[in-house]
């Protein structure tokens, strides 16, 4: 990372490469053996993410193509598209030509195979832990000395805060945000009108929806708008690092969810672009210790229990809700709370 504003702007594309020649020999692999036999020199993959991993596919990428051209003489390029997750999974089905997506939400995926058909209905399958090789959780960021004395969900309905969080419509971030906080009110209430009447409040708290988390991670702290960021853990840690601490620090609340990133490969496209091998390795990689390492070191939460160890100062303990157990999963929730006429609309309007 280069300066605070590089990291904040809303969409980038990153190209990095090495250099290396073609020779492999991989077995029962047709998509390999067509590379091999057309002398393919070089292979290029679209990675299409979620608004908030830049930095992390950035390390990651340039550990992967080493690693690549080491274990097969090949150079592998690696471009990368960031944005909402909903956006995104919107601009695959539409036509974005990835090679692999790695979105803020199974839902988000799930979607590209219903409407487009190129992701595997067994995508979950693909991969360990359901095809989800890090995690994270949601958190507040504030402004240094916590001015509006921010400790819970509770506090983000209070008059006179202003809360900072994205557009559940268009945000996978934004998504698990908005189910952290139902979570602790149907917890504390147990009554789903008085669950609404709470996320009402606190909706009516913000001054701007964002389309994606680092759009409004950019409105807290570049253009200082908002009292409190409803923010990944990952974004908060990051933005602590960046600006200081001197300038914000991180509240955890008293129960967050649970948030699993999923990564799968873009079937149909891959096999048309005959890029399916390295394309499964990327995300492979994912799970390896040096994949699992720059996850942490880019403050996600990674599988390794042996690495997670090491960082486990930088990963306060806290009930999470999780998506399965408290939402009955991601298809009931999108169509409960974020379809056309769900909760969403009914209580921010």
């Amino acid at each position: 990372m280069v300066g605070a504003k590089n990291w904040i702007i809303s969409s980038v594309v990153v190209v990095l490469a090495v250099s290396g020649v073609l020779y492999a020999t991989l077995k029962d692999d047709k998509t390999a053996a067509t590379n091999i036999e057309a002398g393919n020199k070089e292979v290029e993959l679209l990675n299409v993410s979620y608004d908030p991993t830049r930095e992390l596919y950035e390390n990651y990428n340039k550990a992967f193509s080493k690693y690549w051209e080491k274990e097969n003489n090949q150079t592998v390029t690696i471009k990368q598209s960031h944005g909402g997750s909903g956006k995104q999974a919107r601009a695959v089905i539409d036509g974005l030509d990835a090679d692999v997506v790695t979105l803020a939400l199974g839902y988000d995926i799930d979607s590209i195979n219903e409407k487009a058909q190129l992701i595997s209905p067994n995508w979950q399958k693909e991969f360990e832990y359901n095809s989800t090789p890090y995690t994270s959780t949601i958190v507040f960021l504030v402004r240094k000395g916590n001015p509006k004395n921010i400790k819970d969900w509770d506090d983000l309905t209070k008059k006179g805060v202003e809360v900072i969080t994205p557009n559940p419509k268009t945000s996978g971030g934004a998504r698990w945000n908005y189910l952290a906080a139902w979570g602790y009110a149907d917890k504390k209430y147990g009554d789903e009108k008085k669950d609404k009447a709470f996320m009402k409040k606190l909706y009516k708290n913000v001054p701007v929806l964002d389309t994606g988390a680092r759009g409004s991670t950019t409105t807290f702290v570049e253009k200082g708008i908002g009292d409190v960021l409803i923010a990944w853990e990952n974004e908060a840690l990051l933005s602590v690092k960046e600006f200081g601490e001197g300038k914000y620090q991180i509240v955890y609340p008293s129960i967050s969810v649970l948030a699993e990133p999923p990564v799968a490969v873009v079937d149909q496209n891959v096999k048309r672009k005959k890029t399916e091998d390295v394309a499964k390795a990327y995300l492979s990689y994912l799970y390896s210790k040096e994949g699992q390492n720059i996850i942490a070191e880019n403050y996600y939460r990674p599988r390794d229990k042996e690495i997670l160890s090491k960082y486990n100062k930088q990963y306060p303990s806290l009930p999470l809700l999780t998506i399965d157990k408290d939402f009955e999963g991601w298809s009931k929730a999108q169509s409960k709370h974020f379809d056309d006429g769900g909760v969403f609309d009914q209580i921010y309007q």
